[in-house]
């Protein structure tokens, strides 16, 4: 070697470089002007000779160190030009590329970038984070960028340099523990991962945190994918969502694991055997079958269980390794995002399930990234779940914080998604969720709130409401955390919805029970209206309460028939719908699948031969027509006005009584619920007006596998106190069914009075045209008075002592007591009449 180049040799840093231990290699990698004119490095691992491609010459490189590094000088040259590498193998090969650190003078993230990543405001920090195909130069490449702060020195390796962590070992940016290298030739659908070398020396193979594709299980490499080639069309559904208020529009979710919700029949060798099991539909095949028939159903949204790449399938999507990544067990990015395009084209919005409280310890994952607890708490008091086994993001960390909130923005964005469900936001808040004393340590003020998580929480719901007009945000918390869907100016947390995992219990604990005992537990019927505007809430059946034993909704349902458990099941969807609040059903329950769920099969769609399952998805098809029809189910969900009780002291009988409303009196529908499985007829009702009210929906119609119990006909209502109101109708109440009737009001026909009353009136009448002519006007009789509520509802007290005497002197007996009361309630009417 020449002294001259000798000379320019640093010794020392080709050392780090060779071992692969350098944070800057394109300090010396690559060409760089010099005193003595332009100087050329490369570092090529196993290659024996080396040469430099300078438009169609080439000039010899002079090797430096005998592990691959070469270096040459042109004298004459104080210009940066375009050139190639090109290397020559032991074997015989030879390669010729682009000099990946040729690029270095021009880094793609600006230094304000930068510090808004260390702010942990950075928003779209996915554009430049991760894998992107980009053109450098004229030059095709992939330009890879990953945050590592703790790391001695992080690559890129792949297919594509042999998983070789001395050949693209990338470049630090300063302080900000931001990694990132150019490398030309590398196209979509490359594997590649991350090898970090820790402070201790030591290297791990990890996937991009950022990676928009990865591997279909068990294999974990990332993927590199260029999202932006697939052309959108759904501005239309993106413009009127953007203008739509939810709370005041209806929402009904259909929840669905889209690995299970169909699958492809099972292939049969030649002795009609199976030699696959069932095999997954890709997301487009997906869209077609499952827009088709959310739509038939009346849904407005579905939910999908993570889509996130996720890499165990019993996991259902809740334990996340690849955030930015649809997982590929359903297809490519592009893929999910015809599945997105074609559910808004069919009308229908998509909610994803997304999972910020905490990831699992897989080896290739977020644990331990660099080396260092740089996504989760060094302190496993507070970075580790002791029952779920996985880890808990440090939310206090700007920079993770970053990663979430830029997640869900990713989500809104770049896949169009309407909304995002949060996934067990209760763990986030209270630093004791699922610990026992001495696991977990308390906050600065002494006490269980985890305020850093408190804080993210506020920040991503504002941020995200600026970012993703018209996309909701949904919580499930399931404690009684204060103001979830408060404004977060007023102290809320800012979401726009939180799942109501109290009226959920509280009513399948009533409809588990048999109906014999379940007028000892009204209260949990009645109880969710106190606290029902306390929240903006989803009542959800979701797809935790049909697994781990728990059964299926129909297995739930008390009975020893099938049809007296899905008579139970058609009354308890009924009164979900006309309860206060969006709905959201896990598939499957719509048409009473017997089993539980299991993420390993197809729903037993098979089911459907059967008349009554076949009823039963008739009648929630029903209930969701129902509910998108008539505004009074979700206008007002959200306003105390827009609900009010008839009458919610049936304890003994297991009957409620309800209006829905608008602003609009002919929009007011009645419901009437019966829970035990007695018939009344002529069942007294009182009613809200005057008017004419018809039966539109019935859960014990023939149609829906009922015995008939119905009421064909319309109902005028009548002058006759009730319910302590004016006006009441007769009704045939079915036995374990839901009525729910529109009311039409209509004005009161004044009465022909005769006699004095019609004199009275006459003269009365007189009186005031003798006025206006300027004569003294006799004095007017004073009306006859109407009893007011106040007597009603005495006169109705006094009738529920009776039945009470009625029943102590044994007349009326348990369960066949309903009948017997509503019998004793006929007379008293007659009396009355």
């Amino acid at each position: 070697m020449e002294k001259i180049l000798y000379d320019q040799m640093d010794w020392a840093g080709i050392e780090e470089i060779v071992y692969s231990e350098s944070s800057d290699p394109g300090r010396l990698l690559g060409a760089h002007v010099v005193k003595e004119g332009l100087l050329i490095q490369a570092f090529l691992p196993g290659a024996r000779t080396a040469a430099v491609k300078l438009g169609k010459e080439k000039f010899p490189m002079e090797m430096a160190d005998e592990a691959g590094w070469f270096a040459v000088l042109f004298e004459d040259k104080r210009e940066l030009e375009p050139y190639r590498l090109i290397a020559g193998y032991e074997d015989g090969t030879v390669a010729e590329t682009e000099d990946p650190y040729s690029f270095r003078f021009r880094s793609r993230f600006k230094d304000e970038e930068l510090k808004k990543l260390e702010a942990g405001i950075y928003y779209d920090s996915y554009e430049k984070l991760g894998a992107h195909p980009v053109s450098e130069n004229g030059v095709r490449g992939v330009h890879f960028a990953v945050w590592a702060p703790g790391a001695m020195r992080v690559s890129v390796v792949g297919d594509f340099n042999m998983w070789d962590g001395r050949r693209h070992q990338m470049i630090r940016l300063g302080g900000s523990g931001v990694y990132e290298l150019f490398i030309p030739g590398v196209k979509p659908g490359d594997l590649y991962k991350y090898e970090v070398k820790t402070r201790a020396g030591e290297p791990m193979l990890k996937a991009d945190p950022y990676a928009n594709y990865a591997e279909l299980r068990p294999d974990t490499a990332s993927v590199v994918w260029d999202l932006g080639r697939y052309k959108w069309s759904d501005k239309e559904w993106m413009d009127r969502r953007a203008k739509t208020d939810t709370k005041t529009a209806p929402m009904s979710v259909y929840e669905v694991h889209l690995g299970s919700w169909m699958r492809k029949p099972a292939e049969l060798d030649e002795n009609g055997e199976e030699k696959n099991g069932s095999q997954f539909y890709n997301y487009r095949e997906t869209a077609e079958k499952l827009a088709s028939y959310v739509k038939e159903m009346g849904y407005t949204h579905v939910e999908l269980l993570p889509v996130m790449e996720h890499p165990l399938d019993a996991s259902w999507g809740y334990q996340v390794t690849g955030y930015y990544a649809p997982t590929s067990r359903y297809g490519t990015p592009d893929d999910f995002k015809a599945f997105m395009d074609h559910m808004h084209k069919e009308g229908i919005g998509v909610i994803l399930d997304w999972v910020p409280a905490h990831f699992p310890r897989d080896a290739h994952g977020l644990a331990s990234f660099d080396g260092t607890c740089l996504y989760e708490h060094l302190d496993p008091r507070q970075g580790s779940h002791p029952h779920w086994g996985t880890l808990i993001y440090n939310y206090g960390r700007p920079q993770v914080s970053n990663f979430l909130i830029s997640n869900a923005l990713f989500w809104a964005k770049e896949y169009h998604a309407d909304g995002i469900r949060m996934d067990a936001v209760a763990s986030m808040l209270y630093l004791d969720y699922g610990k026992n004393a001495g696991e977990w340590v308390a906050n600065m003020y002494g006490g269980h709130e985890n305020l850093e998580a408190v804080e993210f929480l506020k920040h991503l719901n504002s941020v995200f409401h600026k970012e993703a007009k018209g996309a909701v945000l949904i919580a499930e918390e399931s404690t009684a955390w204060p103001q979830i869907t408060g404004n977060v100016k007023e102290g809320g947390l800012g979401f726009d919805y939180k799942w109501n995992m109290g009226w959920m219990n509280d009513f399948l604990g009533y409809m588990q029970c048999d109906p014999y005992f379940r007028n000892q537990h009204y209260g949990e019927l009645t109880f969710s209206m106190l606290y029902a505007y306390s929240e903006n809430f989803v009542l959800v059946f979701s797809h935790d309460e049909v697994v781990h034993g728990k059964g299926s909704m129909a297995g739930k349902m008390p009975g020893d028939t099938q049809e007296k458990k899905f008579a139970n099941l058609r009354a308890a969807y009924g009164f979900m719908t006309g309860h206060p609040g969006k709905k959201l059903l896990f598939m499957g329950q719509e048409f009473g699948q017997m089993d539980e769920w299991n993420e390993n099969r197809s729903l037993e769609w098979e089911l459907l031969q059967y008349p009554v399952h076949k009823e039963m998805q008739e009648y929630v098809k029903a209930l969701n027509h129902l509910y998108t029809t008539q505004p009074a189910l979700y206008e007002m969900d959200y306003e105390p006005e827009g609900f009010e009780w008839i009458n919610c002291t049936y304890n003994d009988e297991n009957i409620a009584i309800f209006i829905r409303k608008t602003k609009r009196p002919e929009d007011t529908l009645l419901f009437v619920c019966n829970f035990v499985p007695v018939a009344h007829e002529k069942f007294r009702v009182g009613v809200p007006f005057a008017g004419k009210y018809k039966e539109i929906l019935n859960s014990d119609s023939v149609k829906f596998g009922g015995t008939g119990a119905t009421n064909p006909r319309v109902k005028a209502s009548k002058k006759e106190e009730w319910d302590a109101r004016e006006h009441s109708i007769s009704i045939t109440l079915p036995p374990l069914g839901i009525c729910v009737f529109q009311c039409t009001p209509v004005k009161e026909e004044p009465k022909k009075e005769t006699g004095k009353k019609a004199a009275g009136k006459k003269e009365t009448a007189g009186a005031a045209r003798k006025k206006t002519a300027g004569e003294k006007p006799a004095a007017a009789k004073k009306p006859s008075r109407t009893p007011g509520p106040v007597e009603a509802a005495g006169k109705k007290a006094a009738d529920a002592l009776d039945r009470i005497s009625q029943k102590v002197g044994g007349l009326i007996k348990k369960t066949a007591q309903s009948g017997g009361q509503q019998e004793n309630k006929e007379s008293v009417h007659k009396e009355e009449r």
